[in-house]
C-alpha cells in the first residue's frame, strides 16, 4: 500500500536561519487540482445566507439549511458530478472539492448537501441505469425530489450485508414489496427523512423465487410531494435533537408491505426479469456487495476533506488568538508574553498544524485517486479496493486528528474559546459525529487491516518453500532481537556521548519512514503469524483467534493511515519550488513525523526500535523545531487560505490585539502620571535594603 520514492532531506534546526514562506504559493500549493472548485465554494460560503447562527432553534435551523440548499442549486454550486446533459460537468473530484468547503458556512448544510447529492442522487446515478437518471436525477438535482439514503438501521450500522429489511419480488405483479419485518430493521438517523424528503433510495435483501441474493438498493417514494404526509404502508419518526447537526431534519423509516414497481430496484448490479429470473454482471455475490458499496465512497472522502478543513479553520483562529492574546509577566516586569512564545502553547498547536498538513496533502491524493476512479481514467476492479482502503485508512485518522484540534484549540483559547460565537463548541459538536458515520472509524480500520494481512499473506504465498521458510524464521530472529534487547543495546552504545549523533539520526527522513513502516509490517506480521493455524480451526474458534487480536490490528490500521499522511506530505515537499517554503515545510514534515513517534514512544522502546538515549532526544529536539518553526506559525496558518469571513470568530478579527494596545497604552500614560500608584513590592524592597 505504499511506495518508494525520492525523500527530500530533512533541515537542522540551525540550517536556513533566514529561510520565509511564500504564502500565495503555499496557499495555491493547499488548493491542489481542484483549486477552481475550492475557490469557487469559498467564495460562496462568505455570503452570510450560508452562515450557521448559533443557539438557532430545531425547526427554525432545519428550514434555514433547507433554504440554503435551495441557494446552492440557484448558485449551480451541486451538480459537478452529474452528467452534463443533467446541467452537470462530470467533475467527481471537483465535487467532491466543492462540497468539503461548505463545512466552513454551516456543517448542517455540508451534510445535508451530502445527504441529498453524494448519497440520495450518487445511489440513483452510480447504482441505477439510464433509464433511472432520465427518470429521476433532474428532480434530484434541481432539489424537486428531496431524498433520504435509507441503509442504515437500528440493528445494524457498519455491518450492511446483514441488515434486515427485505424486498422480495412478486412476479405475477412485477412489483417488489419492501418490509421491515422488525423494530430493529428499522431505517435510522437517515437525513431528510423526518420531514422533507419524498423518497428514498432503500437497502434492501432482494429475495426472488425463494433465494435471498443479498443487499440491493431500491428507489422508494414516501412522502406525498404536496401535503408531506407518508404515503400508505410508509412510517417514520422524527429522531429530535441530537448532539450536533441539528439543522438536518433526521429520522426513521420503516415499511409494511409496500409496493413498488420492478423498474424501481437501480439495478447496474444486479436485475430481476419479469418472472423473476435473477442476473448479474458480477458472480460473486462477496464481490457484487463491495462492488455496490464502493460506488458510494465518496462519502468517506468528503469526511476525510471536511475534518481537514475545519481543523485548519480552528488553527487560523487559535493562533491568530495565541499571537494577540497576552499572559504573564515574565522577562519584562511590564509587558505580558504573547501566549504562543510559551513553549506549552506551541506544543499545544504547532504539532496539530503539522498534523493538519499531513492531513491536506494526503486528502488531496485521496480525492485524485477518487477522480481518476470515478472519471474511467483507471477504473479496475483493483483501483477501486484501493480507493475504498485508502478512504477507510484515511477518514478515521483525519476525523479523530478534527476531534482533537478542535479540542485543543478550543482549550488554548480558555474562556474566549468556550464562547459559542468563536465556534469551538459548534465545530466540535457537529464534527463529532463523522467518526462514525459513513463507517465507524473503528469497523473501517478493521478492513484495513484485513487488506493489509490479505498483502501480507500474497506476499507469503509468491515466495517458494524456502524462499517462505527463511521469510518466517527471519520474522522470528526478528522478535526474538527486538526481546532481548540487543538491537536496543547496539543503538544506545551508538548514540552514547552524543546527543547530535541521535538527533542527526531522528531528523533523517529516511529514519523517519523506517521506523513508521517498521511499526505497521511488525504489527501485521506479529498477528499475521499468530493466525497462521486458523484456517485449521472451527468457524467459532477461528472468530475468537481474530477477535482476540482486534486491537492489534487497528493499532496496525491506524499507525498505516498515519504513515500514508507522512508519504503524501514528503511527496508535496517535492513539488515545492520556492526553496526558503520547501525548506520551512520540510521542518513541518519532519515535526509531524518525529511527533507520530514520540506518540508512540513505548511501542518504539518495547520493541527495541528505538534506544533510550535517543528517546531522550526526541522530546528535546522536537522543542528545538517548535522554537525554529515560532515564527512563521502565522504563515503556516494563512495559507490554509481562509479569511474572517469564513472563521467569523470576533477573537480571529484583531480585537483581541486593540485591546491590549489598549491597555498597553493605559499603563504606560499611568507610569507617566503623578497618579500611579507605588506596587507594595516597592515598598517591601525600599524597606529591606541597606540604609547608607
Amino acid at each position: 500500500m505504499t511506495e518508494k520514492h525520492t525523500i527530500p532531506a530533512s533541515r537542522d534546526v540551525h540550517d536556513d536561519a533566514d529561510a520565509r514562506i511564500d504564502v500565495p504559493l503555499l496557499e495555491k500549493a493547499l488548493l491542489g487540482r481542484y483549486a477552481e472548485a475550492r475557490s469557487a465554494s469559498r467564495e460562496l460560503v462568505k455570503d452570510p445566507a450560508f452562515h450557521k447562527i448559533e443557539g438557532l432553534g430545531l425547526e427554525e435551523h432545519r428550514e434555514r439549511v433547507l433554504g440554503q440548499l435551495k441557494k446552492l442549486v440557484e448558485a449551480k454550486a451541486v451538480q459537478r458530478a452529474f452528467p452534463a446533459r443533467f446541467g452537470g460537468s462530470d467533475d467527481h473530484g471537483g465535487n467532491i472539492a466543492s462540497f468539503e468547503e461548505f463545512v466552513t458556512g454551516d456543517p448542517s448544510m455540508q451534510i445535508k448537501a451530502g445527504v441529498q447529492w453524494g448519497l440520495f442522487g450518487a445511489a440513483v446515478l452510480h447504482l441505477g441505469t439510464q433509464e433511472h437518471h432520465d427518470r429521476w436525477l433532474p428532480g434530484i438535482a434541481s432539489l424537486e425530489i428531496p431524498g433520504a439514503f435509507a441503509m442504515t438501521e437500528r440493528g445494524h450500522g457498519s455491518d450492511v450485508a446483514s441488515i434486515g429489511t427485505t424486498a422480495t419480488y412478486d412476479p405475477e405483479a412485477e412489483e417488489f414489496e419492501i418490509h421491515t419485518p422488525f423494530t430493529a430493521a428499522w431505517k435510522d438517523y437517515l437525513g431528510n427523512a423526518a420531514l422533507h424528503g419524498v423518497a428514498a433510495v432503500v437497502f434492501a435483501q432482494l429475495i426472488t423465487r425463494g433465494v435471498n441474493h443479498g443487499v440491493h438498493a431500491f428507489y422508494v417514494d414516501i412522502r406525498n410531494p404536496e401535503t408531506g404526509e407518508f404515503l400508505p404502508g410508509v412510517g417514520g419518526e422524527d429522531d429530535g435533537v441530537k448532539g450536533g447537526l441539528n439543522g438536518i431534519d433526521n429520522g426513521r423509516l420503516h415499511f409494511t408491505r409496500v409496493r413498488i414497481p420492478r423498474a424501481n430496484l437501480l439495478n447496474r448490479y444486479g436485475d430481476v426479469a419479469a418472472d423473476g429470473t435473477y442476473s448479474s454482471p458480477i458472480a460473486s455475490p462477496g464481490r457484487r456487495f463491495f462492488t455496490m458499496l464502493g460506488t458510494l465512497v465518496q462519502g468517506r472522502v468528503s469526511l476525510d476533506g471536511a475534518a481537514t478543513n475545519a481543523s485548519k479553520l480552528a488553527l487560523q483562529i487559535a493562533v491568530q488568538y495565541a499571537q494577540e492574546r497576552r499572559q504573564f509577566t515574565t522577562a519584562s516586569p511590564i509587558r505580558e508574553e504573547v501566549l504562543l512564545d510559551y513553549q506549552r502553547h506551541q506544543r499545544r498547536l504547532i504539532p496539530r498544524i503539522a498534523k493538519a498538513y499531513a492531513m491536506s496533502f494526503a486528502h488531496e491524493e485521496l480525492l485524485e485517486k477518487f477522480d481518476d476512479v470515478f472519471s474511467g481514467r483507471d477504473d479496475t476492479d483493483l483501483s477501486r479496493q484501493d480507493l475504498e482502503t485508502l478512504a477507510a485508512a484515511l477518514k478515521p485518522v483525519s476525523t479523530w486528528n478534527a476531534l482533537d484540534i478542535l479540542q485543543e484549540c478550543r482549550e488554548a483559547c480558555g474562556g474566549a474559546g468556550f464562547m459559542a460565537e468563536n465556534r469551538f463548541t459548534s465545530l466540535r459538536a457537529d464534527l463529532d459525529v463523522y467518526s462514525t458515520f459513513e463507517g465507524d472509524n473503528n469497523v473501517l480500520l478493521q478492513l484495513v487491516a484485513k487488506r493489509l494481512l490479505g498483502d501480507y499473506a500474497r506476499h507469503l504465498k509468491e515466495l517458494d518453500t524456502s524462499g517462505r521458510a527463511q521469510y518466517i524464521a527471519n520474522q522470528a530472529a526478528e522478535a526474538a532481537l527486538s526481546r532481548s534487547g540487543l538491537r536496543r543495546l547496539a543503538q544506545t552504545v551508538a548514540d552514547t556521548g552524543s546527543e547530535r549523533k541521535s538527533a542527526i539520526a531522528l531528523r533523517d527522513p529516511a529514519t523517519q519512514r523506517d521506523l513508521l513502516t517498521d511499526r505497521v509490517n511488525t504489527m501485521v506480521a506479529a498477528v499475521a503469524m499468530d493466525l497462521r493455524g486458523s484456517r485449521k480451526l472451527s468457524a467459532e474458534e477461528a472468530a475468537e483467534q481474530f477477535n482476540s487480536h482486534q486491537d492489534e490490528l487497528i493499532a496496525a490500521a491506524k499507525a498505516h493511515g498515519e504513515l500514508l499522511q507522512w508519504e503524501a506530505f514528503t511527496r508535496a515537499l517535492e513539488r515545492i519550488e520556492d526553496e526558503g517554503t520547501r525548506s520551512v515545510l520540510t521542518i513541518v514534515r519532519d515535526l509531524f513525523g518525529l511527533c507520530l513517534i514520540e506518540e508512540n514512544l513505548a511501542w518504539h522502546l518495547i520493541n527495541g526500535r528505538i534506544s533510550t538515549q535517543r528517546a531522550k532526544t526526541l522530546s528535546e529536539y522536537i522543542n528545538r523545531l517548535l522554537k525554529k518553526l515560532r515564527p512563521h506559525a502565522a504563515d503556516l496558518v494563512a495559507a490554509f487560505g481562509y479569511t474572517q469571513e469564513h472563521r467569523r470568530a470576533p477573537i480571529s478579527s484583531g480585537s483581541e490585539q486593540e485591546r491590549q494596545d489598549e491597555a498597553q497604552a493605559y499603563y504606560h500614560a499611568l507610569r507617566a502620571s503623578s497618579d500611579a500608584p507605588i506596587d507594595e513590592k516597592v515598598l517591601h524592597a525600599k524597606a529591606k535594603a541597606p540604609k547608607k
